[in-house]
């Protein structure tokens, strides 16, 4: 089982914040550092200092770490054109030496388009769609030759499909609960199939649809990796993960029962649970970013249980 940092810039964090917890999450032996999409808070939080953009911060950690992965759970594909987007991508994977993965999803959050003036279409899997079939064309295209593209939401004609990302391929992650679509398309494109905040019985479930999608289309079931995205608060007392529960706004008994929460022990058990489903990776939704001893306690007691 591999244990991954997910943050959520948007409720409020500097670039410089991000930066001191990615540089933890390397040197305390975490696997990757993922970051939301977002560019509004939500719930009560203020925000401030104010959102940072995903694949500028990505770009910045790119350059000042060495081996931890960098991505997205997830970019929205209502925020960018596709080819800009494979870009982009493409340049922070070079810029990393090989360490990018794409999650990319179909966008959800309305008020954030409308506060930023970003168009919300309302067939948003269409569009995540055609976005998948672009990205993936540009990047297989080989150099010297050109991609031609023609859906109903995006065109593209005779591009030289430049830059081209350092990994062949790009690590993509997809995720969701939808029970058919997001299978199938999953099965298509995805490396990785990650299911948010979800219990393991609704992640079985989840996940068997994806497995039987791959094996319709022809896939071996098990060439995707299985994950999930819980959010985390350990304490190595009872007051101390209440303490941690109270700074994030939540109460610690919601939070064992929907969440990674408790004593060491008690999440290395829910840990195994969801190992025993299948997941192969676990990412950590840490709301408190500046409680780096929280990362310390989880890399010390929860990390080399695994």
């Amino acid at each position: 089982m591999e244990l991954r940092i997910f943050t959520e810039p948007q409720q409020g964090a500097s670039y410089d914040t991000l930066l001191a917890v990615a540089k933890a999450t390397e040197e305390l032996g975490f696997d990757a550092f993922f970051r939301s999409d977002h560019y509004l808070a939500m719930g009560s939080s203020d925000g401030l200092p104010g959102p940072t953009d995903a694949w500028i911060t990505l770009a910045g950690l790119a350059r000042e770490t060495q081996r931890i992965r960098l991505g997205t759970l997830v970019t929205a594909a209502t925020f960018r054109l596709p080819g800009p987007l494979a870009i982009q991508v493409a340049q922070v994977d070079q810029m990393s030496g090989g360490r990018v993965e794409l999650g990319l999803g179909t966008g959800w959050f309305a008020e954030e388009h409308a506060a930023y003036g970003i168009p919300f279409p309302v067939d948003k899997f269409a569009r995540l769609e055609e976005q998948l079939a672009i990205i993936t064309g540009l990047w297989a295209t080989e150099p010297g030759d050109t991609f031609s593209y023609t859906g109903k939401h995006y065109q593209l004609t005779d591009s030289p499909a430049l830059p081209k990302p350092k990994q062949h391929p790009v690590p993509l992650l997809l995720g969701g609960l939808g029970t058919t679509r997001t299978p199938r398309l999953a099965a298509q494109y995805a490396t990785e199939f990650n299911i948010p905040f979800a219990s393991v019985e609704d992640s079985a479930r989840q996940f068997d649809r994806v497995r039987a999608a791959a094996t319709a289309r022809g896939r071996a079931a098990d060439d995707l990796i299985y994950s999930n995205a819980l959010v985390v608060c350990v304490g190595a007392t009872e007051a101390e993960v209440a303490r941690r529960a109270e700074a994030i706004g939540r109460d610690a008994a919601e939070l064992k029962s929907n969440g990674l929460a408790g004593s060491p022990a008690e999440v290395v058990d829910k840990i195994g649970a969801y190992a025993e489903i299948g997941s192969r990776r676990i990412y950590l939704q840490l709301l408190d970013l500046t409680d780096l001893d929280h990362l310390e306690l989880i890399a010390a007691q929860v990390l080399p249980q695994l």
